[in-house]
């Protein structure tokens, strides 16, 4: 499903205020990067068919010194944003197809990068970046149980962008 698609029936609210739940969360991918003539967050596929888990970190990167009299210190050197998706494997939706293609389970380096947002569909207040896919399992579990997937998606090159979403984009 397309991010213009699932948001035509949302409203955000920027001054929204009460309990979230991670249902509340969207992440959508684009499918069709190029540097040439960049997707719109539109047409971004929403990571959602068959998930069961999305599982957003900001995994802190830090550095540890001890110094003189002064003791233990910890210094935080930047932050390394990873997104794990696991749940049954769905033949046909965009995002599952697009990320257990061929090209992205044996991709390397750029070839497996893409744009994302992440955002709350409460506010529309989230964030936009790129990923490496990493495809930890394209299908596992025992007979008669559907197929498992187990995706991440980690940042790759500069800090997210603050984004909030518009309908239309």
């Amino acid at each position: 499903m397309k991010l213009s698609e699932l948001m035509a029936g949302y409203t955000p609210e920027a001054d929204y205020e009460g309990w979230v739940t991670n249902d509340d969360y969207v992440f959508a991918i684009d499918t069709t990067p190029t540097a040439d003539s960049p997707t719109q967050e539109a047409d971004f596929e929403v990571v959602e068919m068959g998930i069961a888990g999305l599982d957003a970190q900001l995994n802190p990167v830090t550095q540890d010194k001890q110094y003189i009299r002064a003791g233990q210190s910890t210094t935080k050197t930047g932050t390394q944003r990873s997104f794990a998706v696991t749940g049954d494997r769905y033949v046909g939706d965009p995002a599952q197809d697009y990320c257990l293609s061929h090209a992205m389970k044996y991709g390397t380096g750029n070839a497996v990068v893409t744009n994302y947002v992440y955002f709350c569909l409460l506010t529309g207040k989230g964030e936009k970046g790129q990923c490496s896919i990493i495809i930890n399992s394209d299908g596992s579990g025992n007979a008669g149980e559907s197929s498992a997937v187990d995706i991440e998606f980690r940042k790759i090159g500069s800090n997210p962008a603050e984004y909030t979403y518009a309908a239309g984009e």
